[in-house]
């Protein structure tokens, strides 16, 4: 039977095994492939699984590892993961290794069921496993008119999943910031895409670009000591729909305690991590097994847990 898991580091509280066999009602094994270092994670992958997820701090590893193969045709990248330069799925096809960034799609999904409730599920009732697609083009063709005008988009650290959501939140129509503690790094991925037209913007100007932004999607594994520091007219914005702040990390996240009561206060609205990891669970695992996943039955893990 195959055999499916997740490459990462200190990994043993994922929520990704639950998901995994709520899609499938347990019919396939989910290991956790914890470790220290990346090469003999990535060889027991090659050993005896068909596909596997990849998460921090190995995305870029994995990446470089598809890369390579698919120089000598022996693997292939997906455009967004090859624009993203990470991934966080490799599937063994008969061409070889493919690498997708589901990341990329969870966001989008994410996003989309925050500003217009129902569309994922409606998406995916009529389109099936396409029903990402769907809700990308729905998301490019309406956001600006939802708005009124063309949205702003601040991305907060440049790692993996960084670059995803810059990827994303452009993708979907937002005009797209860039932010890192270390700036040359966003400066690099706006001048490797110039397609999407990114506006680095300093540590510094943490507080300003966040009250100016629509939606701000926040990858920094630890709390910036700015956020504290916020107040709930920052988190108003500057009129328009309510903000909203997308976060990564969902084990100790940045934006909790007396931060989440000013965001209340402001009707800003939060999205946790765990529903992007749901999101890009229902993109990813299709991918993995070639076979439809059962999304109402994610859904109630997401809740659950």
């Amino acid at each position: 039977m195959d055999k499916f898991g997740l490459i990462g580091k200190n990994i043993s509280a994922s929520d990704s095994p639950s998901l995994f066999k709520a899609a499938y009602g347990g019919r396939y094994s989910y290991d956790l492939l914890d470790g220290e270092e990346f090469a003999p994670l990535w060889q027991k992958f090659l050993d005896g699984y068909k596909a596997v997820n990849v998460t921090a701090p190995y995305k870029e590893n994995a990446f470089a590892e598809v890369l390579e193969l698919a120089k000598n045709g022996k693997g292939a990248i997906s455009g967004p993961c090859f624009k993203i330069k990470a991934t966080n799925l490799v599937v063994k096809t008969d061409e070889g290794l493919v690498a997708h960034n589901s990341d990329f799609s969870g966001i989008i999904l994410s996003v989309a069921d925050t500003y217009f409730p129902g569309l994922v599920s409606q998406c995916y009732e009529t389109f099936g496993e396409k029903g990402h697609i769907k809700v990308h083009q729905f998301m490019r063709e309406n956001i600006e008119s939802y708005f009124g005008q063309k949205p702003q988009a601040l991305i907060v650290g440049c790692g993996g999943a960084g670059k995803a959501a810059a990827v994303a939140a452009a993708e979907m129509g937002f005009e797209t910031a860039l932010m890192n503690r270390t700036p040359e790094k966003a400066r690099a991925i706006a001048e490797q895409l110039p397609e999407y037209g990114f506006i680095p913007v300093p540590v510094s100007d943490f507080k300003n670009s966040l009250k100016e932004c629509d939606l701000i999607i926040y990858t920094v594994p630890e709390t910036m000591p700015q956020v504290a520091e916020l107040t709930a007219d920052d988190f108003a914005g500057e009129g328009g729909p309510s903000k909203v702040i997308l976060e990564a990390n969902y084990k100790t996240p940045a934006f909790s305690g007396l931060v989440r009561d000013k965001m209340a206060m402001a009707d800003c609205r939060y999205i946790e991590g765990r529903k992007w990891l749901m999101y890009q669970a229902v993109t990813g695992y299709s991918l993995m097994t070639g076979e439809k996943i059962n999304l109402p039955a994610m859904e109630e893990v997401f809740k659950k847990s």
